[in-house]
């Protein structure tokens, strides 16, 4: 598959699935004996599924943001730190 329509299909996983086909990503770098190009392909593939990742739980974080209220009832932006 190309490198286009792979991050293509990547684009559409939802969270949990591209955690899942990251780790198993990981596991395979660090438990296999790869050559050079492989690895690389696996790093580029890993980079992409991190950032789909970091995209969907900013999302997520923005829509909790939205949802909280204050002890009156009112809803009330509160900013969530991605440090944590």
């Amino acid at each position: 598959m190309s490198k286009k329509k792979q991050e293509d299909v990547n684009n559409d996983l939802d969270f949990e699935k591209a955690l899942h086909k990251l780790e198993g990503i990981v596991e395979s770098m660090e438990g296999e004996e790869l050559p050079l190009e492989m690895l690389l392909q696996k790093y580029e593939e890993g980079m992409n599924l991190t950032g789909i990742c970091q995209s969907k739980l900013v999302s997520a974080e923005q829509k909790i943001q939205k949802l909280e209220t204050d002890e009156k009832g009112a809803k009330v932006l509160k900013p969530v730190s991605l440090a944590d």
